[in-house]
């Protein structure tokens, strides 16, 4: 079956040129566990229920949308994980802006995370007759779309995080007759690699008229190059044959995505826990918001603005990382960004907790890195902004 990197293909972008890349907004996330609770946080994808959304600001109104009726994922061979699309309508008749939002996770158990892309009006008739041509519910799709585009990001989520809102007079602005797809990542880790059952997730949107200032998301990746833990053996320990599975299970580009940041990021590939990339950023902006996202093996993130010198700044600093907790934490007002200026993002990973972690232990050592699925993973610093016009 034919499978889409997109979500490597935007990262590749927002890396290469810290391009836009969608919306989201920054919300206050509760601490993160001490490092001693860390293996245990990290056990499974069934956080607990977000509090109650925040009331609704002046001309803003909710609309809810998701899934028609249940989704059974079912991945393809002996994989654990599926990304599924899906064509979500919020009937808009005329301009609105996305000034939050709250994905519903039905089925927590096997929901790894989610991510939203506007498909304008004029594309609106091409979406629904793909969908239509595609058996079963939504299709196969990886990142993006699916469509053979690079649609807008306009929300996201992951676990830990309940409703976004976004500071007043910014949103997102999507068009009349336009849609959403919601593309869905659905992990078996947790339930052993056995159906988890259906699912119907969905959203509640936050939207209000007038003419607001756009946000924007900009995507910094680091590299994954974590050899196995001490005393752990196996064809997969070799790094060459761990990234051929990697492309087995995801094609081609998920091959030169792992080859690719160890280049963009300083060179030859150096085995270790710790990674790190910096990138420079190309537009003025006003920072409102950072978040960190790795998956279960992950011990620590940070991001920092220009590293190194007197303007140096940390924008997140999670010591003890959370995989319940990935809530995009604010950054103060008035943090602005120039040409010239860079983003650094940092993570530790830890071999080690795979032995710890009941949806990783019976799985063969593997030389772990940057791929799409819940036992590969990831180092990512999203930076929520709105540029200078």
């Amino acid at each position: 079956m034919s499978r889409r990197l997109g979500f490597v293909a935007v990262l590749t972008i927002c890396a290469l040129g810290l391009a836009a890349c969608g919306s989201a907004a920054p919300e206050v996330a509760t601490p993160a566990p001490a490092p001693s609770e860390t293996a245990t946080a990290h056990g499974g994808h069934s956080a607990p229920s977000p509090a109650k959304a925040q009331p609704l600001r002046g001309g803003e109104r909710f609309v809810d949308t998701g899934l028609a009726r249940p989704f059974t994922p079912d991945p393809p061979g002996d994989d654990a994980d599926e990304y599924r699309c899906f064509v979500v309508d919020p009937k808009l008749t005329e301009t609105a802006y996305l000034t939050g939002s709250e994905f519903r996770p039905q089925n927590r158990d096997i929901v790894h995370h989610a991510i939203f892309f506007q498909i304008p009006a004029e594309d609106a008739d091409r979406v629904r007759a793909h969908d239509a041509a595609t058996d079963g519910d939504g299709w196969q799709c990886f990142g993006d779309a699916g469509i053979g585009d690079d649609p807008a990001w306009v929300a996201s989520w992951a676990p830990g995080v309940g409703e976004s809102v976004y500071p007043p007079g910014v949103g997102f602005e999507l068009s009349p007759g336009s849609l959403l797809v919601m593309q869905i990542h659905y992990s078996l880790l947790g339930t052993g690699g056995k159906p988890g059952g259906a699912d119907r997730s969905g959203i509640r949107l936050r939207l209000a008229g007038g003419n607001l200032t756009p946000l924007h998301t900009t995507l910094v990746p680091a590299p994954i190059e974590l050899p196995c833990a001490a005393g752990e053996q196996g064809p997969l320990c070799d790094r060459d044959r761990a990234v051929a599975d990697v492309v087995r299970r995801f094609g081609e580009q998920a091959g030169q995505r792992a080859n690719g940041l160890t280049r963009l990021c300083g060179g030859a590939p150096q085995p270790g826990p710790t990674q790190s990339c910096t990138r420079r950023v190309f537009r003025s902006a006003t920072l409102y918001g950072v978040g960190g996202h790795m998956h279960l093996l992950g011990r620590s993130i940070k991001v920092e603005l220009n590293p190194g010198t007197p303007r140096a700044r940390t924008l997140l600093d999670v010591p003890a990382f959370d995989f319940d907790d990935q809530a995009v934490r604010p950054v103060g007002e008035g943090v602005k960004v120039e040409p010239g200026d860079t983003y650094r993002v940092t993570c530790t990973h830890d071999a080690g907790l795979r032995r710890q972690l009941p949806a990783l232990r019976k799985l063969p050592p593997r030389y772990v890195v940057w791929g799409e699925g819940t036992a590969d993973e990831m180092c990512l610093a999203i930076v929520i902004e709105a540029r200078a016009s």
